[in-house]
């Protein structure tokens, strides 16, 4: 790429980088009129899509030298936050790729180009390594199912982790004894989708399992995001691995929720008289009470994640390195915020009495996604068990950090 093409990108990086709030903003509404298509549907309709892609939202993650925002994670979280709001579906969606862009950061710049450059361009890949690699000439065959694919179905290219065996079966050793693994990218068109997202919540994330069978991905199309001295933009985001920009991303979702629970309770309080009820909503000193509890409940789980996540970007930028209590304290602080956001929806639809049980109000929606968004593996109780071994000098498994 000449000079010039590149500093044009590294300029419209840093644009984006300054007004992707303001274009979060102005997205949350297409997002918000759209809520019910989405949920019917399972999937981002087309206009959404576009105006998520207008406002370049898939490449605030993406490295300067592809015209992306490397936008800070204490951003990247309100970001997030401020399109939950709006559709849950969307925010994890977009939690997903923004992670998954990411890789461009640990390829050759040819190769990522020729997976991110495009302005429709989304990654989407499944959970856990459960695809096999075999090394061939010039790449890998590469088999696999993968399922839990969050946006899959408006993704451009999909990713497969993948454990790697040499060309006579066996397994490619790694550090520490482990066998190695990467991640390899191909074409959604490539891949054989399974139509098996029929869940409670998250609906329109059309999280789908894809399957490939001995497909050739070229070596410049797989890396290893885990493995630091892979990545070739040593910026500050990209010293953040996948699980800490998940949880981060993924709690400001449920957080994103909450908010949203909170303000349909509001304006429902200024209207609402329940049944056999004495007084309105508005006038009912026990609905006063409750509601500015949640307020301060949700608030104080939302500066608590802030918080820890602004104060360890801060470290890192400063000193160049993640320590594991840094991790530590993110995972905590996100945990926290996913399971406190959850029992703060959970309260508000009890507030909302009989309205909460109808599809045509909000409530019962993001009862919904909340829920869908508390079995995640960010919001596991076992966190915090984790964190506790750490706090007291046990071993710890990095891997949930």
């Amino acid at each position: 790429m000449s000079s010039e093409l590149t500093a044009a990108k590294s300029e419209a990086g840093r644009v984006l980088s300054e007004n992707a709030l303001d274009h979060a903003r102005a997205v949350a509404p297409v997002l918000r009129a759209a809520a019910d298509q989405i949920e019917a549907e399972r999937a981002l309709p087309p206009h959404t899509l576009a105006a998520m892609h207008d406002g370049e939202l898939f490449r605030l993650t993406l490295p300067r030298r592809h015209g992306g925002a490397e936008l800070p994670l204490p951003q990247l979280t309100q970001v997030a936050e401020i399109i939950a709001g709006a559709d849950a579906s969307a925010a994890w969606c977009l939690g997903q790729a923004s992670g998954c862009a990411m890789s461009a950061a640990f390829m050759d710049e040819a190769p990522a180009r020729k997976v991110f450059d495009p302005p429709d361009a989304v990654l989407a890949w499944g959970a856990g390594i459960q695809g096999k690699a075999v090394a061939t000439e010039g790449g890998y065959l590469v088999s696999g199912t993968w399922r839990f694919a969050s946006g899959s179905h408006h993704a451009t290219w999909l990713g497969g982790h993948s454990k790697v065996f040499e060309a006579d079966g066996t397994p490619r050793p790694g550090a520490g004894g482990r066998q190695v693994n990467r991640t390899a990218l191909f074409p959604r068109s490539a891949a054989h989708m399974a139509d098996d997202w029929h869940v409670m919540g998250l609906r329109g994330t059309r999280s789908e399992g894809y399957t490939v069978e001995n497909l050739f991905v070229a070596e410049g199309l797989t890396l290893d995001r885990e493995t630091v001295t892979e990545c070739q933009v040593p910026t500050t985001l990209f010293r953040f691995p996948t699980t800490i920009v998940y949880a981060s991303l993924f709690s400001s979702v449920a957080l994103g929720i909450a908010r949203g629970a909170c303000d349909d309770l509001l304006a429902l309080g200024l209207e609402k008289t329940a049944r056999a009820a004495r007084s309105s909503l508005r006038d009912s000193p026990v609905f006063q009470i409750r509601l500015a509890e949640l307020e301060a409940q949700l608030g104080s789980a939302r500066a608590y994640q802030q918080d820890a996540v602004a104060e360890v970007w801060e470290a890192v930028d400063r000193t160049g390195e993640l320590s594991i209590a840094d991790r530590a304290r993110i995972r905590l602080a996100t945990t926290y915020a996913i399971n406190e956001a959850t029992a703060v929806v959970e309260q508000i639809y009890r507030l909302a009495g009989s309205t909460a049980i109808f599809d045509d109000q909000p409530f019962e929606r993001r009862f919904r996604d909340i829920h869908a968004v508390s079995q995640q593996v960010q919001a596991r109780h076992s966190n915090y068990e984790t964190v506790g071994r750490f706090m007291l000098d046990l071993d710890v498994d990095t891997i949930f950090m």
